[in-house]
C-alpha cells in the first residue's frame, strides 16, 4: 500500500509586506556581484603570469638542452 504524500503548506505572503530595511539594498547587492567579477579577473591575471613564467623557464631549459645535445653530438662525431 502506498503512504499518503504529506502536503506542503502554501507560502505565506505576509513577509512580503514586512520591513525590508533589514536586508541589503539593491546597490549593495550590485556591489557584491561586482566583487566576484573582480576576484575572477585577479585569478585569471595570476594564472596568466604563472603561465608566462613557466613558458620562459621551459624555453630556457629547452635552449640549454639543445645546446648540450649539439655539443655532445659534435664531440661524438668529430
Amino acid at each position: 500500500m502506498t503512504e499518503p504524500v504529506p502536503s506542503i503548506p502554501a507560502p505565506s505572503h505576509e513577509s512580503d509586506t514586512s520591513d525590508r530595511s533589514s536586508g541589503p539594498t539593491a546597490l549593495q547587492r550590485h556591489r557584491d556581484r561586482g566583487e566576484g567579477v573582480i576576484s575572477a579577473a585577479i585569478a585569471v591575471l595570476i594564472i596568466a603570469f604563472l603561465g608566462a613564467a613557466m613558458w620562459v623557464g621551459f624555453n630556457t631549459i629547452w635552449e640549454n638542452a639543445e645546446k648540450d645535445i649539439a655539443e655532445q653530438v659534435d664531440s661524438i662525431g668529430g
